[in-house]
């Protein structure tokens, strides 16, 4: 399982050995509390500055974060190190998982449209090694401990001004009566994951119709997609979603090479392929697609400045 799961590398807020001893929910929250928080400024302070602005010139922050509990929420936590003033806006969202990234990517765009001239702060935190569970020996905890890693992203969303690209349009799809195909059992222990075996086949036969509607909702249809790009949730996904786009093995190679550097960081994976496709030279209109508890699926559609 874990020579098939594509990841090569992987990064965890803890030393390995941490992991080998019998943990509780206390000693997890401490570590995400602290992994979290730290990784929140790193992600925001590595943003903002790209964007040339200041933490203080921020007037919202979306935090997305389903891998911990925390209230206050992170950003509240983390303020006074990342330097926002005491008049900042907070989002906190919890219980989006993996669509987590392209969904608050389009919470953000909605938060900056109805201000134009506001700066937000779209941040996503996943500290997914902490809950790796040795006492529960499941196939699917077995495949999340292959699969996860932790990690953090953040952009910056402005209406009216110049950017990397403009977020076009966005959009849901809600599966019905999907509930048990992922998530986290909670109990004494911590977070024990719900990891549907069938994610690749559900994913290859009904990614399509969702996609097509949340596209048509905008007079979009999928030939007008130059770049599907999606969040690499593992090996078998990402061959389904190329299989099921007609796109031919290997068309999403930065969505691979994410997955082998990183591993699935669950919310903000999706943010790390966006940055791979930037720095590559983005076409003229991409979409941006993850898929979640729920069962979701989560679209943006980018396009760059013509």
């Amino acid at each position: 399982m874990f020579g098939s799961s594509g990841v090569r590398r992987r990064y965890a807020v803890m030393p390995l050995e941490w992991y080998l001893e019998p943990r509780g929910w206390p000693e997890r929250s401490e570590a995400y509390l602290a992994g979290a928080c730290q990784l929140f400024v790193d992600a925001s302070t590595k943003a903002l500055n790209a964007a040339g602005i200041s933490a203080a010139e921020v007037d919202t922050v979306v935090t997305v974060s389903s891998t911990g509990v925390a209230t206050p929420s992170l950003e509240a936590r983390a303020a006074g190190r990342a330097g926002f003033h005491a008049n900042v806006e907070r989002v906190p969202v919890f219980g989006l998982g993996c669509a987590g990234g392209v969904s608050g990517l389009s919470i953000a765009s909605r938060l900056a449209q109805s201000r134009p001239g506001t700066v937000v702060l779209l941040v996503g935190v996943e500290i997914c090694t902490l809950a790796f569970r040795l006492d529960l020996l499941s196939k699917a905890n077995i495949v999340a401990t292959a699969l996860f890693g932790d990690g953090a992203a953040a952009c910056v969303l402005r209406a009216g001004k110049e950017g990397v690209c403009v977020v076009e349009m966005e959009g849901q799809h809600v599966w019905p009566d999907t509930l048990n195909i992922m998530g986290w059992n909670v109990d004494p222990q911590g977070f024990g994951v719900i990891f549907d075996r069938a994610i690749p086949r559900f994913a290859e036969a009904h990614i399509i119709p969702a996609i097509s509607g949340i596209l048509g909702r905008a007079g979009l249809g999928l030939s007008d997609v130059d770049r599907f790009a999606c969040h690499p949730g593992g090996a078998k996904v990402i061959d389904a979603l190329e299989r099921a786009l007609a796109l031919g093995q290997g068309a999403f190679n930065h969505e691979r090479a994410i997955l082998a550097d990183y591993g699935n960081m669950s919310a903000p994976t999706a943010l790390f392929v966006l940055e791979r496709l930037i720095q590559s030279g983005l076409p003229s209109r991409t979409l941006l697609t993850a898929m979640g508890p729920g069962f979701t699926a989560s679209c943006v559609s980018l396009k760059t400045a013509a």
